[in-house]
């Protein structure tokens, strides 16, 4: 199997290009700074901006799956335009490139915690994360509208960044529009079973043009 992946440097896309090789997938690893990974046995980087549309389109070409990791950073000032722009331009590539399957991650904040309410607009959802969350949750409503790719919007537990603790179980639990709690009532998950649990709906996928997202 063939696997774009988009942003294979960040947090959660280096540990998706971690799992993907392991199980064997071959990877073109696509982003602004692909020096900054090792030459590894069935993968291929490419330097690409998201933005340049028509370059990433041919980049893409080929493949049996794109997964787009993209984030503009969490510190950018501008990441809600960015984010946007960034998401809808891959799109338009993957379109472009004539891959079907689109795998993108988004956020936690468009998950539903009660009727008609969601984690972004709870009051203890923290501010400094909200213009990207609010790009994430805008982004999945724009890619609801899509039917010509087969795509799947994945959200992460409410509970994962670069503090959660990193294990690979190998096992998660999965939900659509509500997040999954465990037995102490917590949404968590490491980012390197979430890459698990993408890497599970690239080989064998089962949530076509939905969201889903994973727990413990």
């Amino acid at each position: 199997m063939k696997a774009a992946l988009i942003g294979p440097t960040g947090f959660v896309g280096s540990a998706i290009l971690k799992e993907a090789l392991d199980r064997g997938i071959q990877v073109t690893a696509i982003g602004r700074h692909p020096e900054k990974l090792q030459a590894q046995n069935n993968l291929t980087t490419a330097k690409s901006d998201v933005m340049d549309t028509d370059k990433l389109s041919e980049i893409l070409k080929g493949n049996d799956v794109v997964v787009s990791a993209y984030n503009p950073g969490w510190a950018n000032p501008d990441i809600y335009n960015e984010f946007l722009k960034g998401a809808q331009s891959i799109q338009e590539a993957v379109k472009k490139s004539g891959v079907k399957r689109y795998i993108i991650v988004g956020g936690a904040g468009s998950l539903f915690v009660a009727p008609n309410v969601q984690l972004i607009d709870t009051p203890q959802f923290p501010a400094e994360w909200k213009p990207g969350a609010l790009a994430a949750r805008d982004y999945l409503n724009i890619l609801k509208k899509e039917n010509e790719l087969d795509w799947t919007y994945v959200s992460p537990a409410i509970e994962m960044n670069p503090s959660t603790k990193h294990e690979r179980r190998g096992t998660y639990r999965t939900g659509l529009d509500n997040p999954v709690f465990d037995v102490n009532n917590k949404s968590t998950i490491s980012v390197e079973d979430l890459a698990v649990a993408i890497i599970d709906e690239v080989e064998h996928p089962k949530h076509s043009r939905v969201r889903f997202t994973v727990g413990y």
